[in-house]
């Protein structure tokens, strides 16, 4: 079958999509990497996701949003041919266990493509008890365990979370968002004008006020024992005291730091016990080289790219793991794991809309 993976991250860049082919079922599962493409979304668009995040959208623009991202998903879509579609959905609120709610009608999706989609998979895992949040560990362990490889994959999003494989057996998958991600990074580089901090050259102008990163490492969710997640909602300039009085170079070279120290300070406390041979770094964070040599610095394994450790771009491992979760939902088989997300039982996540063939 092949499969459409769509995601969108809480940076509210773009959507990323991934197609991919995959046979048979767990543990007998074959899959192949097809293609990728990436679709930034347009300034105007962009801005009316970032003011939904902020809780600045009243009704009427919320559904408007809702439609206008489906619209965009369809035309991002438009040549591929699969025989499955899988949506992510663009995350505007991220309230575990009360609520989360992401926005992108795929009935426009269905509609372009003319096959099934699978959407709106988080709120399956709310109801069973979890957070809803993260949803990739199985996809990462069904396509990324090694014998005898103690693995840690991180995604460095708008949120900064990491997958644990220690091996072949799905029983000691650990996974959590570790906290902020590019989302401050670039709230920090947007005070500058900046719609991020491109390969790192802001942070590299400015000065990291150490005082201020342990201060901020404080907050009591860096704190907290997976399973675990997270979102904007917390992680934003406005929340870290004192942040807006550091100038603009600073501020960016500050926040970068205290990201990379978070994800360091999580995997040192809740991994590295566990036995930890290397890091893989997935997400937009593994192309920030200022982020990247942090993380080599502070991390006490060895540290490599998605891309230098599969060949694959770093963008590419969200929407492949969505495009699986999608294909086991379509075959009605679990696609969460529970203890990586807190649920009571393994959710069979995901609703899925067939497209309209026309006639009655």
């Amino acid at each position: 079958m092949r499969v459409l993976g769509l995601m969108s991250g809480t940076s509210a860049d773009g959507v990323d999509l991934v197609l991919a082919g995959f046979e048979g079922r767990p543990p007998e599962l074959g899959s192949r990497f097809l293609d990728h493409r990436h679709r930034p979304y347009p300034d105007a668009l962009r801005a009316r996701v970032r003011a939904a995040q902020r809780g600045e959208a009243a009704t009427p623009e919320l559904a408007r949003l809702h439609h206008d991202l489906g619209r965009f998903y369809a035309e991002a879509a438009e040549g591929l041919e699969a025989d499955l579609a899988v949506v992510s959905g663009q995350t505007v609120w991220h309230e575990p266990p009360r609520a989360t709610l992401q926005l992108g009608e795929a009935a426009y999706l269905a509609e372009a493509l003319g096959v099934p989609v699978v959407a709106d998979l988080r709120p399956s895992d709310l109801a069973a008890g979890g957070e809803g949040a993260p949803l990739v560990p199985y996809a990462d362990h069904l396509l990324f365990a090694e014998a005898a490889v103690r693995r840690a994959l991180l995604n460095i999003g708008g949120i900064a979370n990491v997958t644990y494989l220690p091996g072949r057996d799905p029983a000691g998958v650990v996974a959590f968002d570790t906290g902020p991600g590019n989302a401050l990074i670039d709230e920090a580089a947007e005070r500058m004008g900046r719609r991020m901090d491109t390969d790192g050259a802001l942070a590299r102008s400015g000065r990291v006020f150490a005082s201020q990163v342990a201060f901020w490492l404080a907050d009591p969710y860096l704190h907290r024992p997976p399973p675990k997640s997270t979102g904007r909602e917390l992680w934003r300039l406005a929340n870290l005291p004192g942040a807006f009085a550091l100038p603009g170079p600073d501020l960016v070279a500050t926040v970068t730091r205290f990201v990379a120290e978070s994800i360091a300070e999580a995997i040192g406390r809740f991994l590295v016990p566990r036995g930890l041979d290397e890091v893989w770094v997935a997400g937009g964070g593994a192309k920030n080289p200022v982020l990247m040599e942090h993380l080599h610095e502070l991390l006490p394994a060895p540290v490599r790219t998605f891309e230098e450790a599969t060949g694959l771009d770093a963008a590419v491992r969200e929407p492949l793991a969505f495009a699986l979760l999608g294909y086991l939902r379509w075959l009605g088989a679990p696609n969460v794991l529970p203890q990586t997300t807190g649920a009571r039982r393994a959710a069979v996540a995901g609703k899925v809309l067939l497209p309209s063939e026309g006639g009655i």
